[in-house]
């Protein structure tokens, strides 16, 4: 199994660049804090991370140096010939998705981080509109289809 989970900081900003056929490819990196013991010095390792297509374009308009980000994909190994020959290997972390936990247009906003945006509840059809004064505790059961019933009762667990 091949999978990779990560959350961290962009150590600086996403560099974005074109295949002949139009392939967005974006590459950045990231800062993650490694566990210490007390007493320790902190430590981070800085996985670089390639994503291709609309994430990359997304990740190229909407991440800049600092933001936090989580990362999911795949780790890929390589290697080529560097100028004086000798080879060189390289481990990535191809994302599969990437996920912005700070938002924020960044060519507006330098350093002013905002949470994105939250996606509202939309009601289905048979569904009850639940109006903006209605309590928590109604919201709640309002929120329910209707074939289905709340338990009052305390539960053994």
């Amino acid at each position: 199994m091949n999978s990779v989970n990560l959350i961290g900081r962009l150590t600086k900003d996403p560099q974005i660049r074109y295949t002949q056929d139009g392939l967005a490819i974006a590459n950045f990196a990231v800062a993650i804090n490694r566990m210490k013991r007390q007493g320790q010095e902190d430590q981070a390792d800085f996985p670089r991370v390639k994503t291709f297509g609309k994430t990359a374009e997304n990740c190229d308009r909407y991440l800049a140096k600092g933001r936090l980000v989580a990362v999911q994909g795949r780790i890929q190994t390589g290697s080529y010939q560097n100028k004086n020959g000798d080879t060189v290997y390289t481990t990535d972390v191809i994302a599969d998705r990437v996920q912005f936990l700070e938002w924020g247009d960044k060519k507006n906003e330098e350093h002013d981080y905002q949470q994105p945006p939250q996606q509202q509840y939309q009601p289905q059809q048979g569904y009850v509109q639940q109006s903006q004064q209605t309590p928590p505790q109604q919201q709640q059961k309002m929120d329910m289809p209707p074939t289905f019933e709340a338990v009052e009762d305390d539960l053994p667990f």
